[in-house]
């Protein structure tokens, strides 16, 4: 893979030991920030005044009669050179907007998202991406080696439109180009196809186009928010923070085994969903194109809004955020019958650190029941990155995932272990990782690491896969960010 493909994208990576998840009692503060740390924003449905971004004394102020100059705080992660950009006018709603992750999804508020916020004009914008140079090796005799590129890149904008704030987003990927043949190397990964058939051990690349849509924000009260969102690409109220975007996987390149399981409709087709805060409490439903994208990755695949969802999503403080979120999805795997009903749930936790690090840890259960055959898959996750020091992270990743389509692609041998073993087998996966950073030049953030998983199989699928399966990925991240 060539530099020239590295430039418009970018994503998530690590090397060492996994983080104990902190106990919920554990409710302590962030210190004292840096006031370059990052950009936080405030819960659903905060007020004007919200202390995630402080806003000028609104009774001593018109917002109509000009732009007052934000605090520190509220300049958080812009650029280094403030006289740029002015946030200080921004109204509740596009408070809440601007902590939009996938789709309606947020992450906990104390977290600073890593991203450029200059204004243009009277639009506030966030502009973010990663972007990885991976090399990785799978063992056995159904892994492989490669050297791919995952990235992505998204340009938000926000206005304020008729007494609230209107979002338009955009997020770009070049996988296509960076991820050649269809896929990467990842074993005990299944879901979509390549070539006419089913992936297994191998991870797809994501649409050049992974979300495209609008959002209206609008206060009902003081501490309560309706928003509207649309998108002809975008993420329905379903499941967590996708893994691209998650404060906990931002030190891993790699998919999760339970993607399928948890975020995997993060890039659906014809998404429209109603959302509405009140305090910490967030309520959402959607509607969407549930069948998953095809092989063409730089097209946008439509279809009727035959699918649906809803979230329940809590926020008891800056630092924590839970969902609970279920669906039907219509055909979701082009090459299989039958619809999905998919569950999940989710915790997750960051604690702001020294110098604008955080520590970020995600605990996430997803449950497909598959219609046709009639099995229930359950799948669970135990995430980390702990900032060791400013410039050093320790990453970890823990799984259990049901898998049922290890065989999809030798149906004789699927039959025959179906018959002897069984259809569904419990892989367990356990990545450590450790990140590096190098510097950061030109708003453009440079690290290097590696992660190492080791898996656990039954004894019934060892002699494909080895008694001691493993993967290992070496590489450079690149990820936009204030100086």
């Amino acid at each position: 893979m060539k530099w020239n493909f590295v430039c418009a994208g970018l994503r998530s990576a690590a090397l060492a030991s996994l983080l104990a998840l902190p106990a919920l009692g554990q409710q302590s503060e962030a210190p004292a920030a840096d006031p370059h740390a990052g950009h936080q924003m405030p819960s659903p449905g905060a007020s004007q005044d919200s202390t995630a971004m402080p806003m000028p004394d609104h009774s001593q102020m018109n917002h109509d009669a000009g732009h007052p100059m934000p605090t520190a705080d509220a300049t958080r992660d812009s650029t280094a050179d403030h006289s740029q950009m002015n946030h200080g006018d921004m109204n509740a709603a596009g408070m809440l907007l601007m902590r939009m992750a996938s789709g309606t999804s947020m992450n906990p508020q104390s977290w600073a998202m890593p991203m450029l916020m200059p204004k243009v004009g009277s639009w506030s914008m966030m502009i973010m991406g990663q972007d990885y140079l991976v090399d990785t090796q799978q063992s056995g005799p159904r892994g492989g080696d490669k050297f791919y590129s995952p990235n992505w890149f998204m340009v938000s904008g926000v206005h304020k439109l008729g007494g609230g704030s209107l979002l338009l987003q955009s997020m770009f990927s070049l996988d296509p180009a960076t991820v050649t043949h269809e896929s990467y190397p990842l074993l005990f990964q299944t879901g979509e196809t390549a070539y006419g058939k089913p992936l297994v051990d191998a991870q797809h690349p994501h649409d050049f186009i992974m979300g495209l849509g609008a959002s209206y924000a609008h206060a009902l009260g003081e501490n309560t928010m309706l928003q509207l969102y649309y998108a002809p690409v975008g993420d329905p109220a379903l499941g967590p923070v996708a893994f691209a975007h998650r404060a906990s996987a931002m030190e891993l390149p790699q998919a999760t085994l339970g993607h399928h399981w948890q975020d995997a409709t993060h890039i659906a087709g014809n998404v429209a969903t109603l959302a509405l805060n009140h305090k910490w409490l967030r309520l959402e439903a959607s509607g969407f194109f549930g069948t998953e994208p095809d092989e063409n990755r730089w097209n946008i695949d439509w279809g009727p809004m035959n699918s649906y969802s809803g979230r329940v999503s809590v926020f008891p403080s800056k630092n924590w955020a839970a969902q609970f979120s279920a669906g039907r999805i219509t055909k979701p795997e082009r090459q299989a019958d039958g619809d999905i009903v998919r569950i999940t749930a989710s915790l997750h936790y960051t604690r702001p650190m020294a110098a604008g690090t955080a520590w970020s840890t995600s605990l996430i259960w997803g449950r497909n029941h598959d219609t046709a055959s009639q099995r229930n898959l359950n799948s669970y996750l135990i995430e980390s990155v702990y900032p060791i020091s400013k410039m050093d992270f320790l990453t970890g990743r823990i799984e259990w995932v049901d898998k049922d389509e290890l065989f999809a692609n030798d149906p004789v041998l699927e039959h025959k272990l179906e018959r002897t073993a069984g259809s569904t087998f419990r892989v367990q996966a356990y990545t450590g990782g450790y990140t590096r950073d190098i510097g950061t030049f030109s708003h453009v953030e440079v690290g290097v690491g590696a992660n190492l998983t080791a898996y656990a199989i039954p004894s019934a699928i060892q002699p494909f896969y080895g008694e001691h399966p493993f993967g290992v990925s070496v590489f450079m991240r690149f990820r936009l960010k204030a100086e």
